[in-house]
């Protein structure tokens, strides 16, 4: 009996490895190369003992232990200590993130979409599907371990051995596998696919910010954290590997819970049923606007709550800003000195690029709901009513255009509330808001592009995450990896002027505005014309 609640397991493996070969290649491909590459400029950078041990005292503020982890391996800062303390915890949340979003997909959003209730009709077992998509997440995080870890060892660094690499790379997978079963967990709790993402980053947050604070504070706060039981394998200095055997095993159980949860509950149902809503619904609600803003509330507050945070986390740097880039050449690489201007005053750019690229995330989303809608077969439903093409994706513009101003307003706020409380001479709230509002029509091309392709090439949408992901990489890494200057202009951030280190330049900020609302107006003309999908 057993046996046949995972009939055609090995069949439906391989069908989700094809339906998702180009996800898993760019998540395979922008880690691992990310990662090996930042390991090769931490080695042109650092090359003295000396300029090691000098980043390594900065590394001691209680704010960068919040920010990044607990130093340890300070006494002998090699190179392989400082990349694994500087680089490890944002490259684990980017394989939770990976897993998450993937496992998502194939679990309850399949299960949305009819896909599950097809393959049940089938001969395959009960719990095949979920099977199948713990077994090809847990291999692709094996998989990306085994590269990183060998391409780590492969690149000769003396203080990067077979063991501390392997280590390394075998510390990420096990993040990645530990939220695999977390989000296979949720996908039998919720009832739908929001439901589950929404849980699986609530975990991964409160997951961060319990460690952040049990560094700083209360060591033994750290361990109620699964980001924390990773970080305390001191990779490339003690090589403890018993952490993970807690991660792997603590998902194994999540695991089994999972299986059993689905092998109980009805097809297309949660143990967390949603609240009933109102038995009439209010004006805004009937209009498709309100619709739209309806369906993404939760998430929308929950992003909008995270940006604060990330403004605030980057806010509490500031205090030491002027001792923690003094020795600090890879952040020196990032941000030239300017006569006349504070190290402050240059930081604030180079964050709050970061922080509206982050901001562009949730407002991409809310543009591409309406995609998401008529791929679910809802949206023929509220056009066949008194609801034209037009005002449906404008709905959906207005709420992407909406949410890329209030998140990076949150953030700026996080970042100028946290900032004066550990600064002597507060931080001008007028110069740091203006230059996050400088940002604005960055985040409005992506937001436009997309519209383009929703209305004229809808399969093509993907590309939008492309760019942007392309951007961050050039704007933000550009200057650390020596890239030429026309790949970061090629993207919309790196048209935006430096405020409050250069003058504004009008120009260059109205073409953006053109190109966006150009981009956005063939979407509208191609969404009328195009036949939407049922």
């Amino acid at each position: 009996m057993s046996n046949q609640l995972f009939t055609k397991t090995g069949i439906l493996s391989r069908f989700i490895l094809r339906r998702d070969r180009l996800r898993i290649w760019i998540w395979l491909f922008g880690l691992v190369a990310i990662t090996l590459l930042v390991a090769q400029t931490f080695v042109d950078l650092y090359g003295s003992e000396e300029e090691r041990q000098a980043i390594a005292e900065t590394m001691l503020n209680p704010a960068m232990t919040a920010m990044v982890g607990p130093a340890y391996g300070i006494d002998n800062y090699t190179i392989g200590a400082m990349f694994a303390h500087e680089m490890f915890l944002f490259t684990a949340i980017a394989f939770g993130l990976m897993s998450i979003l993937l496992v998502a997909r194939h679990t309850r959003a399949d299960e949305e979409d009819g896909q599950i209730e097809m393959i049940r009709s089938l001969p395959t077992g009960r719990l095949s599907n979920l099977a199948s998509t713990v077994l090809v997440m847990n291999g692709v995080n094996v998989l990306i371990a085994l590269l990183i870890g060998f391409g780590l060892y492969g690149m000769g660094i003396e203080s990067m051995d077979l063991e501390g690499s392997l280590l390394y790379g075998a510390a990420l997978g096990a993040t990645g596998i530990f939220f695999t079963a977390v989000t296979a967990v949720f996908a039998q709790l919720t009832e739908n696919v929001r439901g589950t993402i929404g849980f699986a980053f609530t975990v991964l947050g409160v997951s961060y910010l319990v460690r952040a604070v049990g560094d700083v504070g209360n060591e033994m706060l750290s361990w109620l954290s699964p980001l924390g039981w990773v970080l305390n394998t001191e990779v490339f200095v003690s090589n403890y590997w018993w952490p993970l055997v807690l991660t792997i095993i603590t998902a194994l159980l999540l695991v089994l819970l999972a299986f059993y949860l689905n092998a109980i509950r009805d097809l297309g149902s949660g143990f967390l049923p949603a609240k009933s809503g109102r038995r009439h619904a209010s004006k805004f609600l009937q209009s498709p606007l309100g619709l739209m803003v309806r369906l993404q509330r939760t998430s929308l507050i929950a992003w909008g709550i995270g940006m604060f945070i990330l403004g605030a986390s980057y806010g509490s740097v500031f205090g030491e800003l002027e001792t923690f880039f003094g020795d600090n050449e890879m952040l020196a690489e990032l941000i030239a000195p300017i006569e006349g201007f504070s190290l402050t005053d240059q930081f604030i750019p180079m964050i709050m690029s970061i922080m509206a690229m982050l901001s562009t995330i949730p407002a991409l989303m809310a543009m591409n709901k309406l995609i998401g809608e008529e791929k679910k077969n809802r949206t023929e439903h509220m056009l066949g009513r008194a609801v034209s093409r037009t005002r449906l994706i404008a709905s959906s513009l207005v709420v992407s255009i909406v949410t890329s101003f209030v998140m990076l307003s949150l953030a700026a706020i996080g970042l100028w509330s946290a900032g004066n409380a550990v600064m002597e001479e507060g931080l001008e709230f007028g110069t740091l808001y203006g230059a996050a509002m400088v940002h604005l029509p960055a985040m409005w091309m992506i937001i436009g592009l997309a519209a383009l392709f929703i209305g004229a090439v809808p399969k093509f949408i993907g590309l939008t995450w492309l760019y942007l992901i392309y951007s961050f990489i050039v704007v933000y890494l550009g200057g650390l990896l020596q890239l030429p200057d026309w790949l970061g202009n090629l993207s919309p951030f790196g048209q935006i002027p430096n405020i409050p280190v250069e003058d504004m330049d009008y120009m260059k900020v109205s073409i953006l505005v053109v190109i966006a609302m150009f981009a956005a107006v063939i979407g509208f003309v191609g969404y009328n014309r195009r036949d939407i999908e049922g």
